[in-house]
């Protein structure tokens, strides 16, 4: 009778420890889980910031192979290839995207920013007049400006732009894009304000203080503006006054740039001889 009692004691201890080990067991395997997504969001995030743009499209191509129906899958592949400057394979995966179910409004803006990278514009402002207009972005209001700047609507494309640079901390991108807009459409004086308020928020943006030399160039006016610049891009500024001046056939002053130019890169400026010989044979003929 002991022996009968003791045997179920221990089967029922044992049943105990093992539903405790399966217990156990399950708990880790959860926070295995809970571990597992924790790196892979932030791998995911590394994908799609330092790492290199082939490698990513390397990495969410298997990820997409091997899970269809994660969507954040599909997004990291679309976004690698828009970094990896594959636009039109950007494009079909963005289309997959959006075709998924729990895609979003900003998935909807990264869809028409890949239709227009492809040259798809007509189709790009048809996706953005889609989206709700509750739905206010840096991002969408930056597309709709390009929009309406392709579209020659200057007011509209003005509205848009101010609203993008009034969404973002970092508004100097959109400042010069607003800027290159004013300076196709003649208004130079608009153009150069805007430049020089991109520089102001980018001290770094070289594409600003070049096109400003294109707009004080186009008002005859060839001194450089003080903004902060180093010797090399200093040389590069006055390579570009020069040209300016040469377009308004102002050989002299444009002769007298492109020295200064050359005399003031650190090393051989071959693209500034280059346009002071094209200068003296045409001179010279």
């Amino acid at each position: 009778m002991r022996k009968s009692s003791v045997v179920s004691l221990l089967m029922a201890g044992a049943v105990v420890l093992s539903a405790c080990e399966r217990s156990g067991e399950a708990e880790v395997n959860r926070a295995l889980q809970d571990l597992n997504v924790v790196d892979e969001s932030n791998l995911n995030d590394v994908m799609l910031t330092v790492a290199d743009p082939n490698e990513a499209v390397t990495y969410f191509t298997r990820a997409s192979a091997s899970e269809p129906d994660r969507l954040e899958f599909r997004r990291g592949l679309a976004k690698s290839l828009i970094r990896a400057d594959r636009p039109r394979e950007a494009l079909a995966a963005w289309e997959a995207v959006v075709a998924h179910p729990e895609a979003n409004a900003e998935d909807s803006v990264d869809h028409a920013d890949a239709l227009i990278r492809a040259n798809r514009w007509d189709e790009a402002e048809v996706v953005l007049d889609s989206i709700p207009p509750t739905h206010e972005t840096y991002r969408r209001y930056r597309l709709e400006a390009m929009i309406a700047d392709s579209n020659e609507d200057w007011s509209e494309a003005d509205t848009f732009y101010e609203i993008a640079a009034g969404l973002t901390t970092k508004p100097a991108s959109v400042l010069n894009n607003w800027g290159y807009s004013k300076l196709t459409r003649g208004d130079f004086v608009g153009a150069e304000r805007l430049f020089v308020e991109a520089i102001r928020n980018d001290e770094t943006l070289f594409t600003a203080k070049n096109n400003l030399m294109l707009a004080r160039g186009a008002q005859r006016n060839y001194e450089l503006p003080v903004v902060p610049m180093s010797q090399t891009e200093r040389a590069q500024l006055l390579h570009t006054l020069a040209l300016a001046a040469i377009k308004q056939n102002d050989l002299t002053i444009g002769r007298g740039l492109l020295n200064e130019a050359i005399a003031t890169h650190p090393q051989h400026f071959e693209e500034a001889v280059r346009s002071l010989r094209a200068l003296e044979a045409n001179v010279a003929n």
